[in-house]
């Protein structure tokens, strides 16, 4: 049998829902698929999405530390910047920056120090 990986969701540890939902809704443009608490005064445990890229979202703190990085493949990052841009949002205004190895990438910081580049591909990898 072949072994196949489909798909990696990243868990990111956020403090303030809120300020979450200012950067992540309001500003990169996710949406929320679900919400989790064992109780409602519990830490939540969130789901959200935009296109095919799912990230969860975690008030608890044994699921991950904050300041995590992660790179996302992409296609469209020059029009995804553009769109950021014109949000105007109040605590970054990211560059687009040409990488050496290759990648046009955006990259951006969350209230809760976790950082994502945006990637995509202007030149072919190496091959192997």
């Amino acid at each position: 049998m072949e072994i196949n990986f489909n798909q990696v969701i990243p868990i990111l540890r956020i403090f303030d829902i809120a300020k979450a939902d200012e950067f992540y809704l309001g500003f990169l443009g996710f949406s929320v698929d679900f919400d989790h608490r064992f109780e409602p005064d519990l830490p939540l445990y969130r789901q959200i999405s935009r296109g095919g890229l799912l990230l969860h979202l975690s008030e608890h703190h044994g699921d991950c530390s904050p300041g995590a990085q992660v790179r996302v493949m992409m296609q469209g990052v020059e029009a995804f910047h553009r769109e950021l841009g014109a949000k105007r949002y109040g605590y970054m205004r990211p560059g687009l920056d040409k990488m050496p190895w290759g990648t046009l990438e955006v990259g951006v910081t969350d209230p809760f120090s976790n950082r994502i580049r945006f990637c995509e591909w202007i030149e072919p990898p190496a091959a192997k």
